[in-house]
């Protein structure tokens, strides 16, 4: 019986269930408060998700910093569903910077209530303590961060000279290297599929002038009616007066009126119909007057061989344009030609005007055989200058400003000007490629084939080219591509490349008319505009500028003082500096390329570039600018590369 007594275990079971049951119980009350508490981490995790999306999107859309911490913090509370709102405590750290991305910090601290941890923990025997649990959970946007770049690029003369340490000429050196970094951003921004336009490029070939192409005639920011005040600064229409033909004035516009305008009359008078009033005989028709069946050719016998006819009659000549605008404009007067202020006709200054070179004295037509040498012959004669005969024969300067000489119209047989000669002398590049998108493969073409059509001719002037460069990714007219200017998120660059000194009005013959340079984006350095006797190269510079000293010399220090309020004026008043604060409204990046400070002019123009340049923002006091020769300058645009791509991750 005792034997039985000890083998019988019915009783344990019991035992051992009651004190099973507490760790079991504490196991279970723990893995439902565990569950709950991850559900409501998740919520608070999905819920700052939200909210940060969407804060970056009112970042962009250019809140205030408090607008954006409310914002951020109803977002987030509206969308935490069982999760108590009085539970959680939310942190938002916004970018530190006001442009150029960054990243957007929210963490969110939550006190989570527990069902039976208490129960549990009594249980357990650990007693009572806090009924709540903290954790926190964190979430980064990194905002979008674009690029738009415009590509400065020299187009002068001397880039078809060999760079140094190679044996091919700087344009080409310069082509390769262009479309290695366009390559390179672009294989960058094909990654970042769920950005709109990631990174775009634009290219602004530049020489004594910039081209902003032909197709703009029309648009509102051109000069379409002679409003500004240098349209008219080379003309003088007071000399188209003959009764039924003649030039009248009515506020700012010089309007065509007499008969014998035919279609255009009462249309303004501008430098746009200069361009088609101004014409040359481009074929001949022949009219017949009358046909008769005669004997071409009797035989020996004294009868006719051959029979044909006899045709009479006469040739009407069929005039059409000498020459059409090619797209190339003037600078503008003095501020506006070192800024980016939109064009409006209510301020005509700001308005664009399309180049045309005067004919500048000559003699009379010369046809095909004629080979006596034009003793009055300026640079740019182009034309007949059409007083011969009269009191003004000898006054030059009448000479080039008598306007009723564009309406002779140019014979058959004359002999056409000289290479380059005409009224779009100094127009030598090729037009303003605005931003392309490059992240599409069309983009990158159109950018990589309007670099490799670039072609080296005329002066160098990098003001200008440099002022265009800011206007293409500036959101505003003439170029409207780019994104809103100050948009969070976006960086907005200009990159310069020049291979010598700003150079004006190097004149290679008489100068019979006064002028005192060649005529290019300022006009004429010797002549101003409404009656002043300042030329606009000379306007808004310093003392040290002499505004009456027509010297090749003087013309840079001019030009190189322009460039310094463009590069200011484009970083805007609080351009970060060398310790590293502000931020640039535009990153100037600059290279010179062949230059050396042993010539007094390419130091002074390495001085100009550097001081144009910002600083960067991934290496403390280090200028964005670069002095390249020929052998190095594809590593030198692999530098800037690296420094484009540094302003993705740099806040």
């Amino acid at each position: 019986m005792i034997r039985k007594f000890l083998q019988d275990r019915r009783g344990s079971y019991a035992i051992l269930t009651v004190a099973a049951m507490v760790p079991i119980m504490g196991a279970l009350a723990i893995a439902i408060d565990y569950s709950e508490m991850s559900r409501q981490r998740e919520i608070t995790r999905n819920a700052l998700d939200a909210a940060g999306i969407a804060t970056a999107r009112r970042i962009i859309e250019g809140a205030t910093d408090d607008q954006l911490k409310i914002y951020a913090n109803d977002f987030f509370k509206a969308n935490l569903g069982p999760v108590k709102p009085s539970n959680t405590t939310l942190t938002v750290t916004l970018p530190n910077s006001s442009s150029g991305g960054g990243t957007l910090k929210l963490e969110a601290n939550l006190k989570y209530d527990p069902y039976f941890l208490p129960a549990a923990a009594a249980l357990l025997g650990h007693g009572s303590g806090s009924n709540q649990m903290d954790f926190a959970v964190m979430s980064e946007i990194r905002l979008k961060n674009t690029l738009e770049v415009a590509l400065v690029l020299d187009n002068s003369g001397s880039m078809s000279y060999l760079g140094s340490g190679t044996g091919q000429k700087r344009i080409d050196l310069l082509k390769s290297a262009s479309k290695q970094l366009v390559d390179t951003l672009a294989a960058q921004a094909s990654q970042m599929k769920q950005i709109d336009k990631p990174v775009q490029f634009g290219l602004v070939p530049f020489a004594a002038s910039v081209n902003v192409s032909p197709t703009n005639a029309n648009e509102n920011w051109m000069d379409i009616d002679g409003i500004s005040p240098v349209h008219h600064e080379n003309f003088d229409w007071t000399t188209v007066n003959a009764p039924n033909k003649r030039a009248e004035k009515a506020g700012d516009v010089w309007y065509k009126r007499g008969s014998d305008w035919g279609e255009t009359e009462n249309m303004p008078l501008t430098r746009f119909s200069l361009y088609m009033d101004t014409q040359k005989v481009v074929a001949r028709e022949f009219v017949e007057t009358s046909r008769e069946w005669v004997c071409k050719k009797k035989n020996w016998l004294g009868g006719c061989q051959t029979y044909g006819w006899k045709i009479e009659g006469y040739d009407v000549d069929i005039p059409g344009p000498f020459a059409t605008w090619q797209g190339c404009v003037e600078a503008r007067p003095a501020p506006y030609n070192d800024n980016d202020v939109t064009p409006t006709t209510s301020t005509p200054a700001t308005l664009f005007v399309p180049m045309f070179a005067p004919d500048e004295p000559g003699d009379n037509w010369e046809t095909v055989a004629d080979t006596t040498p034009d003793e009055r012959s300026a640079v740019n004669n182009w034309w007949n200058d059409g007083i011969e005969g009269s009191s003004t024969l000898n006054n030059n300067q009448a000479r080039q400003k008598n306007m009723t000489k564009y309406f002779d119209i140019r014979p058959f047989d004359a002999a056409p000007p000289k290479q380059g000669k005409g009224p779009n002398y100094s127009c030598t590049t090729n037009a303003i490629t605005s931003l392309r998108d490059v992240s599409k493969v069309e983009g990158k073409n159109e950018i990589k084939d309007a670099i490799d059509a670039m072609a080296p001719s005329g002066n160098t002037n990098v003001p200008e080219g440099t002022a265009w460069g800011w206007r293409v990714v500036s959101s505003a007219a003439p170029f409207i591509e780019g994104r809103s200017d100050g948009e969070r998120g976006n960086d907005k660059v200009v990159i310069v490349l020049t291979d010598g000194a700003n150079t004006y009005g190097d004149l290679e013959g008489t100068d019979p008319a006064g002028n005192k340079s060649t005529y290019a984006a300022y006009g004429y350095t010797g002549k101003g505009y409404n009656g002043g006797g300042t030329s606009r190269i000379f306007m808004d510079t310093s003392s040290s500028v002499g505004k009456s000293t027509y010297t090749n010399d003087n013309y840079q220090a001019a030009m190189d003082e322009h460039m310094q309020m463009v590069c200011a004026n484009a970083k805007g008043p609080n351009a970060r500096k060398v310790t590293g604060e502000g931020n640039d409204n535009i990153i100037v990046m600059t290279v010179s390329l062949d230059l050396s400070e042993s010539y007094s002019d390419e130091k002074k123009a390495i001085t100009a570039l550097k001081n144009c340049a910002s600083y960067s923002r991934s290496t403390a006091g280090k200028k964005l600018y670069w002095n390249a020769t020929g052998a190095n300058l594809m590593q030198v645009f692999k530098e800037i590369a690296d420094e484009l791509s540094n302003l993705r991750i740099v806040s």
